[in-house]
């Protein structure tokens, strides 16, 4: 960690706690340099369901490079996820909780080359990794190529994903030949416009999907050569507002609240962390205790990734966590009466409620809003946002299993009380809204044609 950064540790005494730190947090909205939208944003979702959509991932997630004979037993030792077979050209969603098996994050995990990785994602799982990399006993190297807010100049790699009903089209187009079979998070290389291309079989919604990446230099080249091919096909390329949406389909919770702030290690990893890297806390779900902000990977539906045939951090504790009873994630899908009268209160006298913003509602890093059954908490609503696909406005969520059957009716507390001090958030009072809960993912063809692999 750079000396000229004040450390998370350091940050959280002067706040007082870590709640006061986050809740508080003085960082504006986060808005990458992609164009927010090419079109509209509704146009753009609609995409990713009826043609076939660019869109450009080059900029909002973190690399982080790995390297060396001991990188997969670092992976191993840090991650749920069985390693007991991941070669060469294949990728899976990398889950890691703390030594008290409570969630610190997910990333997409690249295998590029004998003894070499790629960790993509959001900064909390990967800083967890460097950190036990570098304090541990492990012959390992890190390269890490920041998100375009925390980076100077370009980024190493180009990344894009061609997502929809006609991407298989367009790839075919594209390359020349028909695209040979890989299965879902299996990778191959393509040639196109004569340059070398690396992709995961990926899906997004449901859809064929395509994750292309290569040498930053080359990204252009090989966008220009994706766009030309895809007028045939209609492509739509998709912006950062459509974009941050489409997690809403696939059922994915971005930016879960990590679990670093209490337990066995986190003193000194707190100390190593910089402090721009803690992220903000939004939503009613309001909490002295920083624990109770914790989550399990089965509250977000992980199960299937944890794999008890190896010793990693956070194992026995996991295990315990797995024998009890377990949270579901699920679908909530907002009342439209409900979500129109709170945006009216903007046009009504007296305080208004929280702005809903449109297509995605999050205004902190950790949205956690409490949900109710009959005044009781049952369970926090996540990500929240508007699904043009469906005409909804939906979030996610993790729900006490005796209230987590679809046609349940839940009510989600939106807005903060008391209001927190972070820029995203005006005086506004807080609201119910009533819900119901709905299978995650929320689209048929999803849930029929993503989860399922």
């Amino acid at each position: 960690m750079s000396q000229s950064v004040e450390s998370a540790a350091d940050a959280i005494a002067r706040a007082g706690s870590p709640v006061e730190l986050l809740r508080n947090a003085q960082a504006r909205p986060t808005i990458f340099p992609v164009t927010p939208e090419f079109s509209n944003w509704r146009s753009e979702q609609r995409a990713w369901r009826d043609s076939v959509a660019l869109l450009d991932q080059s900029h909002h997630m973190t690399d982080l490079f790995i390297s060396g004979p001991d990188a997969l037993r670092l992976l191993s030792d840090t991650g749920v996820n069985s390693f007991a077979n991941f070669p060469v050209d294949a990728a899976k969603q990398f889950v890691a909780v703390n030594h008290e098996g409570f969630l610190i994050g997910d990333a997409i995990l690249f295998h590029l080359e004998d003894n070499v990785f790629d960790l993509v994602g959001w900064f909390m799982v990967l800083d967890w990794v460097q950190y036990i990399g570098e304090t541990g006993d492990y012959d390992v190297t890190f390269e890490r190529d920041g998100n375009s807010l925390m980076r100077s100049g370009d980024p190493k790699l180009y990344r894009y994903e061609i997502q929809g009903p006609q991407a298989l089209a367009l790839m075919e187009k594209l390359t020349g030949a028909p695209v040979p079979p890989t299965k879902f998070f299996g990778m191959t290389t393509f040639t196109i416009a004569g340059l070398t291309v690396r992709s995961l079989r990926h899906g997004m919604a449901g859809q064929p999907g395509f994750e292309l990446f290569g040498p930053w230099a080359e990204g252009e080249h090989v966008r220009s050569a994706i766009i030309e091919a895809g007028e045939e096909f209609g492509l739509v390329l998709v912006g950062s507002k459509a974009y941050s949406s489409a997690n809403l389909e696939s059922a994915w919770v971005p930016s879960p609240l990590p679990a670093i702030f209490t337990g066995e290690g986190t003193a000194d990893y707190l100390q190593w962390l910089p402090s721009n890297r803690v992220g903000s806390l939004a939503g009613s779900h309001t909490s002295d205790d920083i624990e109770d902000y914790y989550l399990t990977p089965y509250d977000l539906g992980y199960g299937r990734s944890v794999a008890f045939d190896h010793d990693f951090i956070g194992r026995a504790a996991l295990e315990v966590h797995a024998a009890a009873e377990q949270r579901k994630k699920v679908t909530l899908v907002w009342s439209a009466d409900d979500v129109a009268a709170t945006q009216r209160t903007l046009l009504e006298p007296g305080m208004p409620a929280k702005y809903i913003d449109f297509p995605k509602a999050r205004y902190g890093v950790y949205q956690v809003d409490r949900v109710l059954v009959d005044g009781v908490e049952v369970g926090i609503s996540h990500d929240a946002g508007y699904i043009t696909n469906e005409q909804v406005f939906a979030s996610l969520a993790s729900i006490d299993p005796a209230h987590a059957a679809p046609g349940t009716e839940v009510v989600v507390v939106w807005g903060e009380e008391p209001n927190s001090r972070k820029p995203a958030v005006e005086a506004h009072r807080q609201v119910q809204i009533r819900a119901t809960v709905e299978a995650a993912p929320y689209s048929a063809f999803a849930r029929e044609n993503y989860r399922k692999n």
